[in-house]
């Protein structure tokens, strides 16, 4: 197999022990570049104890990267323990009890058994940081803090991400050593393959128009919105359209999530509505369109979002709906992107002319926004 760009030129200096920042787009093989060097160094040491640290923000991403390691450590033994939120604690212990190699981890739950004496990371010869940025963006700086203190400063450290944003500057400072750079392509940069456009809509058009575009197409389609709520609601919408559908956010259990995620990945539903806790860790094959129900509030979270499709040079389409009120972050991510979203064929242009933004017309307490097209007369 021909490795990736990001594969090609992370792996020899991990494989000599060197620290590692790797900054590639989605779906380039960032865990394979990550966990092969792992593997080979881990298979050289006594086994006995859990000697590398995975830690990643969400349980989806943590579970996809213990399938990485379980299927290409296999030839070495190299087996890994999940310790995530939203599961039996006693069966994490249990795990532990197996000695693993590796334990592939959120922070929260890391933390807690580390308070009640179940892992001890004295023994840890690496860390990696997986998304290490979003886990800054999901609050986790005091938690990963934490966790770093209680590594020993001697150790191999290896951070990747899609995205190298500012606010990970000083947890790179304090965390590698002479580490070596690979920037595979600039951090805010999407993939060749997705084609991506812009409804500007209103937001009681939103499901109208989604409905539309999704009985114009055959294939699997990630939606992601906001909040939990709209995700729940957006779901039955789509349902009681005769979609197939199944949700995964916050609030669901990890039992539920990961029957969405399988659902989803063996065809059982053909569209998965979810918050941004989607936009990292689905390695979903051939996901064929990406939908921004609801715009992302941080510009980096598009090109994350955009990232599920046209993975490994596939190709694939990214859609957003853009209301008024989503202007400063359409314009956000424009500016990261370095140039313009493209308008879906017979989209208003909120800065077209002939468009104008109507009177705010009360419905309960919140004003309500549209668009009407201005003619010779004045306005329809």
């Amino acid at each position: 197999m021909v490795p990736t760009p990001i594969q090609a030129q992370a792996i020899p200096p991990a494989l000599e022990g060197r620290d590692v920042i790797g900054c590639a787009q989605t779906g380039t093989g960032k865990t394979a570049a990550f966990v092969i060097p792992m593997i080979e160094r881990l298979a050289a040491l006594p086994k006995g104890q859990p000697q590398a640290l995975i830690l990643a923000p969400t349980r989806e991403l943590a579970l996809q990267i213990s399938g990485a390691i379980e299927k290409l450590g296999r030839s070495h033994s190299i087996s890994a323990t999940v310790i995530v939120g939203g599961s039996d604690m006693q069966a994490q212990i249990r795990g532990l009890r197996q000695r693993p190699d590796v334990l592939v981890a959120t922070p929260g739950r890391l933390l807690d058994h580390m308070w009640n004496g179940t892992v001890n990371l004295a023994p840890m010869k690496i860390l990696v940081l997986d998304e290490a940025d979003r886990m800054l963006d999901m609050g986790f700086a005091p938690q990963i803090n934490q966790i770093l203190d209680a590594l020993p400063i001697e150790r191999q450290t290896l951070l990747f991400s899609a995205t190298i944003q500012t606010d990970v500057t000083h947890l790179v400072q304090t965390s590698l050593s002479g580490a070596v750079r690979v920037m595979i392509t600039p951090a805010s940069t999407t993939a060749e393959g997705v084609t991506q456009t812009v409804h500007h809509t209103s937001s009681q058009e939103k499901t109208k128009l989604l409905v539309s575009l999704l009985a114009t197409e055959r294939g699997t389609v990630l939606i992601f919105a906001r909040t939990k709520s709209r995700v729940d609601r957006l779901g039955q919408s789509l349902e009681q359209a005769g979609h197939r559908v199944a949700v995964i956010h916050g609030d669901r259990s990890l039992p539920q999530r990961l029957r969405a995620l399988d659902g989803f990945k063996r065809g059982q539903v053909r569209i998965l509505v979810a918050t941004d806790i989607a936009a990292r860790g689905i390695d979903v094959a051939n996901i064929g369109h990406v939908v921004n129900y609801d715009m992302p509030n941080c510009p980096e979270d598009y090109i994350h979002r955009i990232g599920r499709t046209a993975r490994m040079k596939m190709t694939g389409r990214a859609t957003s709906f853009v209301t008024f009120e989503d202007r400063d972050q359409l314009c956000a991510i424009e500016t990261l992107l370095g140039n313009s979203l493209p308008l879906a064929e017979g989209s208003p242009s909120l800065h077209d002319r002939s468009y104008v933004r109507m009177t705010e017309r009360p419905r309960g307490d919140r004003p309500q926004w549209g668009y009407q097209r201005r003619t010779k007369a004045g306005i329809n």
